[in-house]
C-alpha cells in the first residue's frame, strides 16, 4: 500500500518538475524568511534575557487565577455540566442569539488549539528545553484556564448579532465597545484594530502556515519524498481541501470540527495511553525526571531554570492560545443568554489541550528517549539529531510512536494532517472575523481574505520549519498586547456576569 502511494505521488511530483538550481520550496522559504525575522524581532523584544510578552502572559494568568479565586479548579465540574447540556433549558438554547451549541463552540475552539502544537510543538519544547519544559507547560496550561475564562466571557458579552442572526464577536469587539463604555473610545478603536491586524497575521501563521508545514513534514517523512517542490504541491492539495470547507462559514466549520476533532483527539489519546501502559514502569522515572529537570535543567543551551521555564511557557501558550484572545471569536457564536456560561466552557480548552494532551505527548517522547536517541538541547542551536540525522518536531514524535506501535507512522501522519486541517479551518474563521472588522462584511472582502489564507497554506507547506514557526509565534504572541488592554479594563464585568450565572443555575 505504501509503495503504491509513493508511486502515485511520484507521478504528481516528478523530480524534474522544476528543473532549476533552487527548488520552488527553497525559493518560497528565502522570500518568506525576512518577514519572519522582522516579526520575531519586535514581538519578542527582550526584558533582560527573555521576551517581555512571556512575562505579561504568565503574570496576567496568575492575576486572573487569584482574582477569581482559582476558577480553573472551582468551576471545572460546572464547566463539564454546561457542555453536557445540563443547563440548556435555563439558557434557552433555541434563542435567536447565537449560531452554535456549547459543544460545537468548544469543538471549534479546541480544534484551533488541539493541533500540531501538541505534536510538533511539544516535541520541540522537550527536545530543546529538556524534560523540565513539561512541568512548566502544565503550569502554564492551568493558569491559562483562568485567562481563557475571562476573555471568552467578554467575547459573548460584547458580541454583535446582525438581522440575519449572524454573530460577530471576539477581542476586537469587546476591546472597542468595552473601552468606549469606560470613556476610552480612541484607545479602544486603536487597540481593537491592532488586534484584528495581528489576528489576521496569526491566522496566516500559527493557525495556518505552521499547521500545513507540520503536516507536510509528516507526509514527506512517511512517503520518503525528497523532491525540491514536494512541499508546494502538497500545500496546493491541502489548500483545495481547506477551501472547500471554509466557504460554508461557522456552521459548516462547526459541523466538521465537532466530528473530526473529538474522533482524532480520542484516537491520539488512546495511542498515548497504550504506549504509557506498556511502559508503565517507566512513568514514575519520567515524572521524576520532569520535576528534577524543571528546577535543575541539564539540557544544552537552555539557560538554567528561567530558560527552561520560558521554553515551556512559550510552547504551551502557542498551543492553547490563552491570552491571545483568538478562541473568544469562536465562543462568541454560542447560543446562550449568559455570557459567563461560555467563559466556563472555555476554561476547559487549556486543560484538554495542555494539561492532558501535551503532557501525554511529552511523557511518550521522554520514555522513548530513555533509549538515548537524542541529546536534550541538541547542539544548542535548535538542531536535534537522532543517530546523526537531523530531525524536526513532528518527526521526533513519529519516531517515538514508531518505537512502540507498529505502522504507527501512518496513523500519526493521518492524525497530524487532520489536526492541521481542523486547526486551519477554525483559524480561517478567526481571521475572517478580524478581516470583516477592518474591511467590512461584504462578499468581496470575504473572498479576498479566503484567497490570501489559502496562499499561506502553500507557503507554510513549502517554507522551512524555523522560519514558519518564528513567524507563527510572533503573530500569535503579538495578539496578546492589545488583548490584555481589553482584559485589564473589563475583567470586573466578568465577575458580575459570573455571579449572575451561578445564581441562575443554583436556584
Amino acid at each position: 500500500m505504501k509503495n503504491s502511494i509513493i508511486l502515485f505521488i511520484s507521478f504528481l511530483i516528478p523530480t524534474n518538475i522544476f528543473a532549476q538550481e533552487k527548488g520552488l520550496d527553497q525559493r518560497i522559504d528565502e522570500a518568506f524568511q525576512p518577514i519572519s525575522d522582522i516579526a520575531s524581532k519586535y514581538v519578542f523584544y527582550p526584558l533582560g534575557d527573555y521576551p517581555f510578552v512571556i512575562y505579561l502572559l504568565v503574570g496576567s494568568a496568575a492575576f486572573f487565577t487569584i482574582y477569581f479565586v482559582f476558577p480553573n479548579v472551582r468551576y471545572l465540574w460546572t464547566a463539564i455540566n454546561v457542555v453536557r447540556g445540563k443547563y440548556d433549558k435555563l439558557e434557552k438554547t433555541d434563542s435567536k442569539d447565537g449560531e452554535v451549541s456549547h459543544f460545537q463552540a468548544l469543538a471549534t475552539a479546541v480544534s484551533g488549539t488541539v493541533g500540531n502544537g501538541n505534536i510538533a510543538g511539544v516535541a520541540l519544547a522537550i527536545a530543546l528545553g529538556g524534560p523540565g519544559a513539561t512541568f512548566w507547560m502544565i503550569v502554564c496550561g492551568l493558569l491559562g484556564m483562568s485567562t481563557k475564562f475571562v476573555e471568552c466571557t467578554l467575547g459573548v458579552h460584547f458580541r454583535d448579532v446582525d438581522d440575519n442572526g449572524v454573530v460577530y464577536g471576539g477581542p476586537m469587539y469587546y476591546i472597542s465597545k468595552g473601552l468606549k463604555s469606560k470613556g476610552f473610545k480612541t484607545l479602544g478603536t486603536v487597540a481593537a484594530s491592532l488586534f484584528a491586524i495581528f489576528c489576521i497575521g496569526g491566522s496566516f501563521g500559527g493557525g495556518n502556515a505552521a499547521q500545513s508545514n507540520t503536516a507536510t513534514l509528516a507526509i514527506k517523512q512517511l512517503l520518503g519524498l525528497e523532491s525540491t517542490s514536494a512541499g508546494a504541491i502538497i500545500g496546493l492539495i491541502m489548500a483545495g481541501i481547506v477551501g472547500l470547507i471554509i466557504i460554508g462559514g461557522i456552521k459548516r466549520i462547526a459541523s466538521v470540527t465537532e466530528r473530526v476533532v473529538p474522533f482524532m483527539a480520542l484516537l491520539y489519546v488512546l495511542a498515548c495511553v497504550y504506549i504509557l501502559a506498556i511502559n508503565f514502569s517507566s512513568i514514575d522515572d519520567a515524572v521524576t525526571l520532569i520535576i528534577n529537570e524543571a528546577f535543575n535543567p541539564t539540557a544544552i543551551g537552555v539557560g538554567g531554570i528561567i530558560g527552561v521555564l520560558m521554553i515551556g511557557f512559550q510552547r504551551a501558550a502557542f498551543s492553547n492560545e490563552a491570552g491571545a484572545g483568538s478562541a473568544s471569536i469562536a465562543h462568541s457564536a454560542v447560543k446562550t443568554k449568559y455570557s459567563a456560561s461560555e467563559g466556563l466552557v472555555a476554561l476547559l480548552e487549556p486543560f484538554i489541550d495542555t494539561v492532558v494532551i501535551c503532557t501525554m505527548t511529552a511523557l511518550v517522547i521522554i520514555i522513548f528517549n530513555f533509549g538515548g536517541y537524542f541529546e536534550y538541547g541538541g547542539n544548542g542551536l535548535g538542531e536535534i539529531y537522532i543517530n546523526g540525522v537531523a530531525f524536526e518536531g513532528p518527526e521526533i514524535t513519529q519516531r517515538a510512536f514508531a518505537e512502540f506501535i507498529p505502522y504507527s507512522s501512518i496513523f500519526l501522519t493521518i492524525a497530524i494532517v487532520l489536526f492541521a486541517v481542523s486547526t486551519m479551518i477554525s483559524w480561517s474563521y478567526y481571521g475572517l472575523q478580524s478581516w470583516k472588522f477592518l474591511f467590512g462584511r461584504g462578499k468581496v472582502a470575504d473572498l479576498t481574505y479566503k484567497i490570501l489564507f489559502l496562499i499561506f497554506v502553500v507557503i507554510g507547506a513549502a517554507a522551512s520549519m524555523n522560519s514558519i514557526w518564528a513567524f507563527s509565534d510572533a503573530m500569535i504572541f503579538a495578539m496578546v498586547f492589545p488583548n490584555m488592554i481589553g482584559l485589564y479594563f473589563l475583567f470586573p464585568i466578568v465577575k458580575e456576569q459570573l455571579k449572575k450565572y451561578l445564581k441562575a443555575i443554583n436556584k
